[in-house]
C-alpha cells in the first residue's frame, strides 16, 4: 500500500460552507479542534521526513538524491529569508506572476513529480514566497506536462502587507522603534497548524508563504502520527528535527569544524529524520552518498542560529533544547548509519507571531578589487583611501553631501604584511541616502585601473551594482489577527491559531548570569579552542550566536571556567562597531545536554543582511575566528583527552 492510502482516507461534507475555522484552543494541555468531518487510518511506525533545501540557492540535485535513495515518506524544502521575502516583493511588483522561487518549479520538484507520485511522497515547501497561488499554477502546470495528476495545497494569510495601517505603531523586538512608514515586505512567521490541514484535505503538495523553517518538518510528523500540537514534548521533538533539516547539508558534513573529514564534497548527502511516535528522531542520510554524518555535525547544526536555548521560540511552542542528548552514529536496523537525538522539552506557544518586515534605507555598492605585486597589502589601502576621497570631491562639487558610511578591508593580509604580501583582495563597500552618491562611487572605483597603484589585477564584476539597502524590523502581530487561508482541490477555508496563553516577554527576560567558576585543573600549557571544541555561528538580523560543543562531554567544565561571556567579548571586540561596548553585548547559555555553549554577540553584524557592509554579513566565520581562542595555563592536551 503507497503512502497516501496508507496514511490518509478523507471524506469531504461537500454541504458544509467553504470558510471553516480551525482554532487551536490551548490550555496547555490539549488542543481543542473543529474542522471538515474526517476520518483517518495513520501509520505508527517512524516517518521519514528528508530535507532537500537549505536557501533559495542550494542544488536542485538533492531532490532527485533523495527521492531515489531516500525512502521517504514526505519531501521538504526550505528557501525563506527576511531578505528573500524583500526580493520577491519586488519581483512580484514587477510581474504579478511572480514572487514565488522558480527553482522549486523549474529545477528542483518540477522534474521529479513523476517518481515523487509513485512513490507516495507528499511534499511540503515555503517556496510560495509572496505568492503561492501562482507557485502552485506553475507547478500543476509542469506536473500537466509530466502527466501526472497530483492535488496541490496552499497556505496563505502570511502576507501582512494590507494590514500596513493596524501595524503602524508596531515595536522593533531590539530597538523598539515604529514600523517605518514605507515597509518593503511585511510577513508573519507561521506554524504547523495550517499545513497539517492541507495535508488531512489529501493535498499531494503543500505550498506556503513565510512559514516557519522548522514548522515544515513538524506538520508531516504531527500529522503521521496523529500528535496534537499542543502535545508539547512531541511537537519540541518534531521541532527539532525540522531545525536539524532546515540547513539541508549543514546537518551532514557541510560547514563542519572538522571539515577535513568530510570527503565527497561534490556529492553531499541531504539530510533525513525518521522521527518516532514520541517525538525522538534518527538522522541519516542516502546511502552511496557523501558528506560525514556524526555526532558533531548534528550537534553543531542544534545550536545554528540560536538564542537562548532554554526557549527557543517558535510559532507552535517554545523549545527547551539545553537537555537535548545526540547520540554517536550506530548502525540502524535497515544498515543505515544514524545519529539519535531525544530529549527536547517543550514549552506552551505565545499569544503572538514573530512578523518580519524589510524597509528601504538609501543604497549601496561594493567594490571588490584583486591586487598582486610586492606590497600588495599597502596597495590596497592606498586605493581605498584614494577613492574615497575622489568620490567625496566630485559628491563635494555636485552639493551632495560625502560618504561616510563605508568599510574597506584587506583580505588576505594584516598590518604586519604591508610590504611582504604578494596578492591581496580589496573589499571596498559605500551606503548613501541618496542613489547618485552611490553612482558616483560605482563610476570611480575603476579608475584605479590605470590612474593607482601598480599590480590591479581585476575588478571583480566590472563596475559595482547599485542595489537599495533593506532593513529588517521585527515585531509581533496577535495571531488571533491573523487567520490564515488554506486551499486544496478548489476548496478552501479559514483557519485561525489563538496560541497558548503565553506572552512573548514571559521567555524573554529569565537571568542569565554565569555563576564563577575556579579553575578545576592548571598546568602550563595553552590550547587553541579546537583542540577541546567545535563551534558553528548564524546570524539572526544584526545579531550573531557561536554555538561551541565540547569534543568530550566531560570537557564541558573547563571550557566554562575559560571561556566565559567577557573572554569572549573581548577577544571578538573586532567585530563590533566602535560604539558599542561588546562587554554589554555578549551573552553565554549553557547546553549541558550535547556539552555545549551557545554565545550571543548583539549588535555585531554591521546591521545584518543587506544592510550590512561587510564581506561576512552573516557571521558565518565567526565560529571559525573563535577557535584559535587561546585556552592558557592548561594541562597537556593528551591528558585533558584521556
Amino acid at each position: 500500500m503507497n503512502l497516501i492510502s496508507r496514511l490518509l482516507v478523507l471524506k469531504l461534507n461537500s454541504c458544509q460552507s467553504q470558510h471553516v475555522y480551525n482554532r487551536l484552543k490551548y490550555d496547555h494541555n490539549y488542543v481543542q479542534r473543529s474542522s471538515f468531518s474526517t476520518s483517518f487510518v495513520r501509520s505508527s511506525e517512524t516517518c521519514r521526513i528528508g530535507c532537500a533545501s537549505g536557501f533559495w540557492g542550494d542544488t536542485p540535485t538533492a531532490v532527485e538524491q533523495l527521492v531515489s535513495g531516500g525512502k521517504l515518506d514526505y519531501l521538504v524544502l526550505d528557501y525563506l529569508s527576511e531578505i528573500t521575502m524583500s526580493l520577491l516583493t519586488a519581483a512580484k511588483a514587477k510581474n504579478p506572476n511572480l514572487g514565488y522561487t522558480p527553482d522549486f518549479v523549474l529545477h528542483a520538484v518540477g522534474p521529479q513529480l513523476k517518481q515523487i507520485k509513485e512513490k507516495g511522497i507528499r511534499v511540503i515547501s515555503n517556496a510560495g514566497g509572496i505568492n503561492p497561488e501562482a507557485c502552485a499554477a506553475a507547478l500543476q502546470a509542469q506536473a500537466a506536462k509530466a502527466g501526472v495528476d497530483i492535488k496541490v495545497g496552499i497556505v496563505t494569510g502570511d502576507d501582512l502587507m494590507s494590514q500596513v495601517q493596524r501595524l503602524a505603531d508596531s515595536k522593533d523586538l531590539t530597538s523598539g522603534e515604529p514600523l517605518p512608514a514605507k515597509p518593503h515586505s511585511i510577513n508573519a512567521y507561521t506554524g504547523a497548524g495550517a499545513v497539517i490541514r492541507a495535508l488531512e484535505l489529501g493535498a499531494d503538495v503543500v505550498i506556503t508563504g513565510r512559514c516557519a523553517d522548522s514548522a515544515l518538518v513538524l506538520a508531516p510528523a504531527a500529522f503521521h502520527h496523529d500528535w496534537e500540537l499542543s502535545s508539547l514534548e512531541q511537537s519540541a521533538g518534531g521541532s527539532v528535527a525540522g531545525h536539524l533539516l532546515e540547513c539541508g547539508a549543514q546537518a551532514t558534513g557541510g560547514n563542519h569544524t572538522d571539515w577535513r573529514l568530510v570527503s565527497g564534497w561534490h556529492n553531499m548527502g541531504f539530510p533525513i529524520a525518521s522521527i518516532a511516535v514520541d517525538g525522538s528522531c534518527v538522522i541519516t542520510k542516502p546511502p552511496g552518498t557523501w558528506g560525514l554524518l556524526s555526532r558533531g555535525t548534528v550537534c553543531e547544526q542544534l545550536l545554528y542560529e540560536v538564542g537562548d536555548p532554554r526557549s527557543y521560540v517558535l510559532p507552535d511552542l517554545a523549545v527547551d533544547i539545553t537537555g537535548v542528548l545526540v547520540g554517536e552514529p550506530q548502525k540502524m536496523e535497515d544498515g543505515e548509519m544514524g545519529v539519535m537525538v531525544w530529549g527536547a522539552a517543550g514549552k506552551p506557544p505565545t499569544d503572538t507571531y514573530k512578523v518580519g518586515a524589510t524597509y528601504m534605507s538609501g543604497f549601496k555598492a561594493t567594490a571588490v578589487c584583486i591586487i598582486g605585486g610586492r606590497g600588495a597589502v599597502e596597495k590596497g589601502w592606498i586605493t581605498a583611501h584614494a577613492t574615497l576621497d575622489r568620490v567625496n570631491g566630485v559628491l563635494k562639487a555636485a552639493g551632495i553631501s560625502p560618504i561616510t558610511h563605508y568599510h574597506s578591508e584587506v583580505l588576505g593580509g594584516t598590518k604586519d604584511d604591508l610590504h611582504a604580501r604578494q596578492s591581496c583582495v580589496l573589499w571596498l563597500s559605500v551606503q548613501h541616502h541618496e542613489r547618485k552618491a552611490v553612482e558616483v562611487f560605482s563610476r570611480e572605483v575603476a579608475a584605479a585601473g590605470t590612474g593607482g597603484v601598480p599590480g590591479l589585477m581585476a575588478l571583480v564584476g566590472g563596475r559595482p551594482n547599485v542595489t537599495p539597502v533593506l532593513k529588517l524590523h521585527s515585531s509581533l502581530v496577535r495571531k488571533c489577527d491573523v487567520p490564515l487561508q488554506v486551499s486544496v482541490g478548489g476548496h478552501t477555508e479559514e483557519y485561525c491559531e489563538s496560541g497558548g496563553g503565553v506572552d512573548y516577554s514571559e521567555y524573554c527576560h529569565e537571568d542569565n548570569s554565569e555563576a564563577p567558576h575556579v579553575p578545576s585543573v592548571e598546568g602550563t600549557c595553552t590550547h587553541r579552542l579546537e583542540d577541546l571544541a567545535l563551534t558553528r555561528s548564524g546570524d539572526k538580523g544584526d545579531s550573531c550566536n557561536i554555538g561551541v560543543v565540547a569534543r568530550r562531554p566531560a570537557l564541558l567544565p573547563l571550557l566554562q571556567e575559560r571561556l566565559t561571556a567577557p573572554a569572549v567579548a573581548r577577544y571578538m571586540a573586532h567585530v563590533f562597531p566602535s560604539y558599542v561596548d561588546p562587554l554589554i553585548c555578549v551573552r553565554r547559555y549553557d547546553v549541558p545536554g550535547i556539552g555545549g555553549l551557545n554565545f550571543v554577540l548583539e549588535r555585531s553584524l554591521g546591521g545584518g543582511g543587506v544592510a550590512s557592509l561587510r564581506p561576512d554579513a552573516q557571521g558565518k566565520a565567526y565560529g571559525q575566528l573563535l577557535l584559535d581562542f587561546p585556552l592558557e595555563n592548561m594541562p597537556p592536551l593528551q591528558q585533558l583527552l584521556d
